[in-house]
């Protein structure tokens, strides 16, 4: 069902629970191309809002911890949104250990558990459509019920009606209260328009075979990137193919960091996309590169309009035509991203180049220390490249934030025994370390070679549990990177100096190790 656009007007709403450390880049990108249209826009960051609601909410402590969270939640709070807090890991990570303990006990009690960057119920599961539609016939069960029954109250009269309301929804974290919150409005407002996009309908959408169970609740659902669908809502046919992000309504919103941090998208999907069991692949997300002369420039007047302490660009892997591209723009903001390893970066001249426009600190999804290992995964990148790359990088300052994934179908426990030897042989160049186990998606063309099982209960899961041909299997794989890889001497200080919570998006603050 859909509503003609009688109002060119539209609320957008990101709904708890995300990290808080920057503004939604999809809803600022949506506004950017409907405020070029006409089209009367304004953004909201409930996540934010959400957290602060939470924190307020508090009861009286009964015990020593949690009395020292509440004395001390202004100060912890001050903590995250100043360089300071970013001097001492231990500091950081007293901090966000003491407001998740607030959070906890804004939860207690009330059928669900709450965290910074998390959102739990007791009851119902986000990966089920069936307990999605039952977080919107119950509202009031959310625990952020109170919170947004009010604010969009304020904001009907602020509109001056709410006519479009689009929630963007990229992680499961979000996806209880986004129904609740789409189940209050349906009740409160029955003439509304709901319009829902973002990551996860993305990957709900290109599940094969779907068909929407939110017939009933929401009236347009938008994969992908979605600015020419949801300009059509409102008659708008457009040929421009991008356009440049709108942040005003998030400018001045104190999120946890010490100062404005800046999404920026340079390209949707992955420049690769061959590696095995990939995402992107499994959903067959398309590629679509801004124009690399528009994004510097729609980047440089962001950074001129907004003057943000850092720009995190959102790209799946920065493609070296851009990086080019910005160091002979002479950009110079500080900056950082997710790389796929490339030749480019074992030339000294070029990284140098790249620590001058800005560079921090790159991510890099190295994966395995195995080259058997990495060419089953189809990565197209050999382990001497990978180590030139790291050594060249850290010679010219710019920190790494290396991925490395553990329970592929091809590793065995002697395999990532040499991941971990090489990531000692190279301690000195890693900053951080994300060590994660690997998860099956439940689409990917490899699955169908394997025995798998469902990994969640739900119909809407987009990973599947599987019988790990050579016998290393989860539990195995879990006690490894706890009691061996974490615990090696010099492996244990790189795992301690990620920031909890927030990882890569607060490491880039922290000085070299």
């Amino acid at each position: 069902m859909t509503h003609p656009p009688t109002q060119k007007k539209i609320l957008f709403v990101y709904p708890p629970a995300t990290k808080i450390s920057e503004p939604p880049a999809g809803i600022a990108r949506l506004t950017g191309a409907l405020r070029h249209h006409g089209v009367e826009v304004t953004s909201v960051d409930m996540s934010l809002e959400g957290l602060s609601y939470l924190l307020e909410s508090a009861p009286p402590a009964d015990d020593r911890w949690s009395r020292r969270a509440l004395q001390k939640k202004e100060g912890n709070l001050a903590l995250l949104k100043g360089k300071a807090g970013y001097e001492k890991i231990d500091r950081y990570r007293n901090a966000v250990g003491e407001i998740n303990r607030l959070l906890q006990m804004a939860s207690q009690g009330k059928g669900a558990l709450a965290s910074i960057a998390n959102y739990k119920s007791e009851t119902l599961s986000p990966v089920k459509s069936a307990d999605l539609i039952e977080a919107a016939r119950t509202p009031e069960s959310n625990l952020y019920f109170p919170y947004f029954e009010k604010r969009f109250q304020e904001l009907d009269a602020r509109c001056g009606g709410l006519s479009t309301v689009g929630l963007s929804m990229n992680f499961l974290n979000q996806a209880l209260t986004t129904f609740a919150m789409i189940g209050f409005l349906k009740k409160k407002y029955p003439s509304v328009r709901i319009v829902l996009g973002g990551g996860l309908v993305t990957s709900w959408m290109r599940m094969p075979n779907w068909k929407s169970p939110f017939t009933e609740l929401v009236d347009v659902m938008i994969p992908g990137e979605g600015e020419h669908e949801i300009l059509g809502l409102f008659g708008i046919d457009a040929s421009e193919k991008s356009y440049t992000p709108d942040y005003s309504d998030f400018k001045e919103t104190p999120y946890l960091a010490p100062g404005f941090i800046l999404p920026f998208s340079t390209a949707g999907g992955c420049w690769w996309r061959k590696c095995t069991f990939c995402p992107e692949r499994a959903e067959k997300n398309p590629y679509t590169p801004v124009a690399k002369a528009d994004a510097v420039a729609q980047l440089t007047a962001l950074v001129e309009n907004l003057k943000p302490v850092m720009v995190h660009i959102l790209d799946n892997s920065v493609g070296p035509a851009f990086l080019k591209r910005l160091i002979s723009s002479g950009f110079c903001t500080p900056w950082y991203a997710f790389a796929r390893v490339t030749h480019h970066f074992t030339d000294e001249d070029f990284c140098r180049a790249l620590k001058a426009s800005g560079c921090q600190m790159l991510k890099l999804g190295i994966e395995s220390g195995d080259a058997s290992v990495l060419t089953e995964m189809n990565k197209g990148v050999e382990l001497t490249l990978v180590s030139r790359a790291l050594h060249t990088l850290h010679k010219v300052g710019i920190q790494t934030y290396v991925y490395l994934l553990f329970g592929t179908p091809s590793e065995t426990e002697a395999t990532a025994r040499k991941t971990l030897d090489f990531a000692v042989a190279h301690h000195e160049t890693i900053g951080f370390l994300n060590l994660s186990v690997f998860n099956l998606p439940y689409f990917a063309p490899e699955a169908a070679t394997l025995k798998t099982q469902n990994f969640y209960e739900g119909d809407l899961s987009l990973y599947s549990e599987f019988h790990h041909p050579l016998g290393w299997n989860r539990s195995k794989i879990r006690h490894f990177i706890d009691k061996e890889f974490k615990k090696h001497p010099l492996m244990a200080p790189i795992v301690h100096g990620d920031p909890p919570v927030f990882n890569s998006n607060h490491a880039a603050f922290f000085s070299p190790r």
